[in-house]
């Protein structure tokens, strides 16, 4: 079959680039009309990623095991979802202290593209997999492409090369699971472990998938790594505890996590937060179990950085 044809056809199938009925005369439309069409489009985002919490808890399951393992996490995605994934992987580190090799995006054209365009890199497979083995990916890493087409060149193929080599693989995508099941996309179908479909329907401007899309994509992107860094004991009750102390900011807000946990003054905080070298569950285990620096490490070690048990 002609390849545009084959494309055409999938397209067809997809329900993002279907015309939605709702906004069809947008353009003739009044300011506060058009914004409320958008407006009453953007809540049934929720609903439609509420639809998928058992596929994302899978997911996160996947995640949280990976990195136990010493895996990593890989966004791959072009345009919209690549810039995305961009956000959120470049997010961990100041939120949960992580590492930033622990959770990395790659975008289709490379990190230039988070800021101009460039049409036609996410056609270009042989590049996703080359950034892939350029970064040493492993069977013990995730992989997790979102594309809101289903059929992106660039994140299939970094789903199916890492799939190959026995990785765990995730899909995100904003299209319905029917459509992810039908034949045309068995190829994607065999590439992954996961697939997370919130079905957000038509966009506002047809095929214009930055809107509920996006929106989509980036609540499931920060469920994701949030659940895994919850499950990995970066959150203590709903305070961040593993924070970085990389700028003023963070260094008085893990003072307030800290007075918030052990209920002292600001005074006390501070001076176990010095005395704990900056790190936020040490000071807090130090105040809580009238103990030194030493002993309180040596509790957080015993039950591989977790707070909570750290205090019992």
């Amino acid at each position: 079959m002609n390849l545009n044809k084959k494309l055409f056809e999938q397209l067809e199938l997809l329900t993002t680039e279907k015309v939605n009925k709702a906004s069809k005369n947008i353009d003739a439309l009044s300011t506060f009309d058009i914004l409320k069409i958008i407006n009453n489009e953007d809540a049934k985002v929720s609903t439609a990623v509420k639809s998928e919490l058992k596929h994302l808890a899978k997911a996160v399951d996947l995640i949280v095991k990976a990195i136990k393992s010493g895996g990593r996490l890989f966004y791959v995605g072009a345009g919209t979802s690549g810039r995305l994934a961009v956000i959120d992987a470049a997010e961990m580190p100041p939120t949960f202290g992580t590492d930033p090799k622990l959770v990395q995006a790659i975008i289709a054209g490379g990190n230039k593209t988070v800021f101009r365009s460039q049409e036609g890199v996410e056609d270009r497979e042989v590049e996703s997999i080359k950034n892939l083995r350029k970064l040493r990916l492993n069977s013990s890493d995730v992989v997790c492409g979102i594309a809101a087409s289903l059929r992106t060149p660039f994140v299939s193929a970094a789903l199916a090369y890492a799939k190959q080599i026995g990785c765990k693989t995730i899909l995100v995508t904003t299209n319905a699971r029917s459509v992810l099941l039908n034949k045309s996309f068995d190829t994607i179908q065999n590439s992954i472990d996961v697939a997370i479909c919130p079905d957000v329907g038509p966009e506002i401007i047809a095929g214009s998938t930055r809107m509920k899309s996006g929106t989509a994509q980036k609540m499931v992107l920060n469920m994701l790594t949030t659940a895994s860094m919850i499950r990995l004991g970066k959150v203590y009750g709903n305070l961040m505890v593993d924070l970085k102390l990389n700028s003023r900011k963070l260094e008085e807000r893990a003072k307030r996590v800290i007075m918030n946990i052990t209920e002292v003054d600001y005074e006390r905080a501070e001076e176990a937060l010095k005395k704990s070298g900056g790190h936020v569950k040490t000071a807090i285990v130090m105040i809580l179990k009238n103990t030194n620096k030493a002993e309180a490490q040596k509790k957080l070690k015993n039950v591989n950085g977790f707070l909570r048990p750290a205090l019992k």
